[in-house]
């Protein structure tokens, strides 16, 4: 059985040399948080207490500004942070989604690249290998795969990372929105995949600012503020007050459809 718990976990990130406001203000960008003026090493503190747990079958969405925390949370959540107070227990294989071009390499083919994204998410090559054919077909990039990546356009490098990303089998689903550089039609392609990657997952965490994507795949969220968790609840309750709006009063009939087709686990709680 997969599970996250969290317990009073912080995550504290010293600034050795930190000789500007520039420099803390662009870090501080980068992790979320604030910083802590007590000491005489800046301190960064990404994340300030934080308890939750989560058991297979939740789908939590997780809300707020930029350097609110959020990435940083699922970074704690994936194991590459470990607190440095308090404490994190994960059971279950992780396939942490963070950014769409890591573990990919500019020298080598999309064909090359494929088995090696999927080996960074977790997967066997032989998983790999049974699944080349359908993610060629599913990225539409044809001839390119026997290119090296370098010779592609951003769109196409985003084509190429979902393909393998939408592919995997994962336990836990720790995933980073970072979708938006491809066209229209093959974004809606994606989405399908997409959803269907989450409902075989068995927990999902999805950081993300759009309401839709958040509606159609998770069924509660969390709230983050300055590296805090202030308001955990229904996707309904914490959208509502993070957004100080209904957020079902804006969806698109296409999202208000899909949800009522059943594909989102969404929206079930939070009615």
């Amino acid at each position: 059985m997969v599970s996250i718990d969290v317990s009073n976990a912080y995550v504290d990130f010293p600034i050795f040399d930190a000789k500007s406001r520039s420099l803390k203000k662009k870090v501080l960008g980068k992790v979320g948080g604030k910083i802590g003026t007590e000491s005489r090493v800046p301190i960064i503190e990404a994340l300030h207490d934080i308890t939750i747990s989560l058991r297979e079958g939740d789908r939590v969405g997780l809300v707020g500004h930029n350097g609110a925390g959020k990435s940083t949370l699922l970074r704690l959540l994936s194991g590459i942070y470990e607190p440095t107070r308090g404490s994190a227990r994960i059971k279950g294989r992780v396939a942490p989604v963070f950014d769409l071009g890591v573990g990919m390499d500019p020298e080598i083919s999309g064909y090359e690249n494929i088995m090696i994204r999927g080996l960074y998410l977790g997967m066997t090559r032989k998983q790999m290998e049974q699944r080349v054919d359908d993610i060629a077909e599913f990225t539409e990039l044809g001839d390119y795969l026997s290119m090296p990546l370098r010779t592609y356009s951003t769109g196409m490098r985003v084509r190429l990372a979902l393909g393998v990303v939408t592919s995997i089998d994962p336990e836990i689903l720790l995933l980073d929105e970072g979708i938006g550089a491809v066209d229209a039609a093959f974004l809606n392609k994606a989405r399908d995949r997409l959803v269907d990657l989450v409902h075989r997952s068995g927990l999902l965490v999805f950081a993300s600012h759009q309401d839709d994507l958040l509606l159609e795949l998770c069924t509660s969220a969390v709230w983050m503020d300055e590296g805090r968790m202030k308001l955990r609840g229904s996707l309904r309750e914490v959208l509502t007050a993070y957004k100080g709006k209904d957020p079902f009063e804006n969806i698109s009939a296409e999202v208000a459809e899909r949800i009522a087709a059943g594909h989102p686990v969404a929206v079930k709680g939070g009615e």
